[in-house]
């Protein structure tokens, strides 16, 4: 199963259940680590979030995205593979919006290449989101 950066929409089950999958063929994995980011109804102002809509730069995610990977391999010696999914378009409050899948030959190893994956991810992917809030004004963050 080839894993693309971005998805259309919220993470959906199949592609969850497709990479928790592809995670038994990795016979030279004793870790897995699996980041769920979902949308948070926040209250801001005195109105809630119901849901982001997410925006891109395509071709630069990419860039991004394999930056990360080089990083986290470098890194974290021990680490075989991490996916990275990011939805873009409208993600409701409650659905997942963000998806790290990262396997090691270790546990310790794959816990902390996963951390270190989402948080290179909030600093450089370049994804912007729009909160839209439930009397549908939004705010960009």
């Amino acid at each position: 199963m080839r894993v693309n950066y971005l998805t259309d929409g919220p993470i959906s089950k199949k592609l969850i259940s497709g990479l928790i999958e592809k995670m038994g063929e990795k016979t030279d994995s004793g870790g897995h680590m699996v980041f769920f980011g979902q949308v948070r109804a926040d209250e801001i102002d005195g109105k809630k979030v119901k849901a982001i809509e997410y925006s891109a730069y395509e071709e630069l995610v990419r860039v991004e995205g394999e930056k990360i990977k080089k990083t986290i391999f470098s890194e974290f010696p021990d680490v075989k593979s991490v996916d990275i999914i990011h939805s873009t378009g409208i993600v409701k409050a409650g659905e997942i919006s963000l998806l790290v899948f990262v396997s090691a030959g270790h546990r310790h190893q794959a816990m902390q290449a996963c951390s270190k994956t989402v948080e290179l991810i909030k600093e450089n992917l370049p994804v912007w989101k729009k909160e839209i809030f439930d009397d549908d004004s939004h705010l960009w963050k």
